[in-house]
């Protein structure tokens, strides 16, 4: 198969648009500092082709990629607004199973998966 899947290739419009879109951020970010495309590349650490493919919304570019770009342009807090968790779930459940089971530091046996 492909780099590309086909689950990618499959997305609806309304999910494609978007993506589109922050790419023309993107690219709008870019071109007011002045860097060309292989400026760009450089400071991401990835190929010119790869930033375009960022600039152009593709669905299969790295989020990882995306971040560092954002980063680059002192925009990165932006990123705390995607799919911020529901104000009930996020105050009010904990994550982490209480420590009052062993020592600190200590494994127990159901814990070992090896």
């Amino acid at each position: 198969m492909s780099k590309s899947s086909r689950s990618l290739s499959a997305l609806p419009s309304h999910t494609i648009r978007p993506l589109e879109q922050l790419g023309l951020r993107l690219r709008a970010h870019r071109i007011h500092r002045e860097w060309t495309v292989a400026e760009m590349a450089e400071r991401l650490l990835c190929s010119p082709n790869t930033l375009r493919a960022l600039e152009s919304g593709k669905p299969g570019t790295s989020i990882g990629l995306l971040a560092h770009a954002l980063w680059l342009f002192g925009e990165i807090d932006s990123l705390d607004n995607v799919a911020p968790a529901p104000a009930g779930l996020a105050a009010k459940r904990r994550v982490r199973k209480s420590a009052t089971r062993g020592a600190a530091g200590v494994i127990a046996e159901d814990e070992r998966d090896f």
